[in-house]
């Protein structure tokens, strides 16, 4: 029997219950709102973290997360699971696309965070220092965000530690979604927790503001399939499915204000200086030619008419 209370911040669940919570701290000086599951289960096991909604209108992921806290039962579990549906609150509230509303950052550039620093970063702070440090095992869960489209993908962080970067690829590989795609980005949720020493990795599935149920689905499933693979469910480990590492993330980002008009899908095999799209200004002239730097796949690609500069516009997998 486990004996080990889950704790996080001032709230505490013995083994084999579960607690729906909101958990309140500081943000400039105001009171900040974080719902949270928080699963216990009646043995010993790992501990996994779940965070969903670091990109607020990422809806697939966030509907994901919370079906995951609802149905996950103590009673069959091995292990502590802690489960953040939504941590950009504000910007769910403000179907915010990129950014956190309290001060216009990208939560996802700022992790592990700083205590004293912006609303995210004293988001990410909390977020970091009270959660994802007290896991074994980090999922951050994302999609397209409401002007993106993308193909499913898994981002998992090399360090250098090969203990962490061993076990950060076999979550990616276990959790089944075919293209995964390696980062040494620095600031990102996983990344940080990469970094902290734990293995991470960030999925993505869904997009363009809908919540299909095929890609809360593939979420839910990797969920389950990672969480047997660490013994934290019963059943065994699932048989692998099969997967491709691209070793470049790239994006291209549009240099003017103005209208967007890609000529490729997402999924799409692109040629080394294939023409993917054009900018025009607000008359229809060509301000930007976008041309694919190198060959791979488009992982994700904005569907927006609408493009500001520097906004991002496609991203090719290599």
């Amino acid at each position: 029997m486990k004996t080990k209370n889950l704790v996080v911040a001032n709230m505490s669940v013995k083994p084999g219950k579960k607690k729906a919570v909101i958990q309140e701290f500081p943000v400039n000086g105001q009171p900040f709102q974080l719902p949270m599951f928080l699963i216990n289960g009646t043995q010993e096991g790992a501990t996994l973290v779940i965070t969903g909604g670091i990109h607020a209108a990422e809806y697939a992921s966030i509907a994901a997360a919370l079906e995951a806290g609802q149905n996950l039962d103590p009673e069959s579990l091995s292990g502590q699971v802690i489960i953040i549906p939504v941590v950009n609150m504000p910007g769910f509230s403000a179907r915010s696309i990129y950014i956190c509303p309290l001060d216009g950052v990208n939560l996802n550039r700022v992790f592990p965070g700083k205590p004293n620093g912006s609303a995210s970063e004293q988001i990410a702070h909390w977020v970091f220092g009270n959660a994802i440090l007290q896991g074994d095992c980090y999922v951050d869960m994302h999609g397209g965000d409401l002007v993106e489209a993308l193909t499913p993908f898994t981002i998992f962080h090399r360090t250098g530690n090969p203990k962490v970067d061993d076990a950060s690829l076999e979550y990616a590989r276990v959790f089944g979604i075919p293209y995964l795609v390696a980062s040494e980005s620095k600031g990102s949720t996983f990344s940080a927790a990469s970094e902290a020493g734990i293995p991470g990795i960030l999925t993505e599935a869904g997009g363009q503001g809908i919540w299909r149920r095929s890609d809360v689905n593939l979420h839910i499933e990797g969920l389950n399939r990672l969480m047997r693979h660490m013994g934290m469910l019963t059943g065994g480990a699932l048989p692998r499915k099969e997967s491709q590492v691209l070793e470049k993330f790239i994006w291209l980002r549009s240099e003017f204000d103005g209208f967007y008009y890609p000529e490729v899908e997402v999924d799409d095999k692109v040629s080394q200086g294939q023409k993917l799209g054009k900018i025009t200004d607000f008359q229809g002239n060509e301000l930007q030619t976008i041309t694919a730097p190198e060959s791979g796949t488009v992982l994700f690609l904005v569907t927006s008419l609408a493009i500001n500069k520097n906004d991002p516009l496609i991203s090719i997998g290599g």
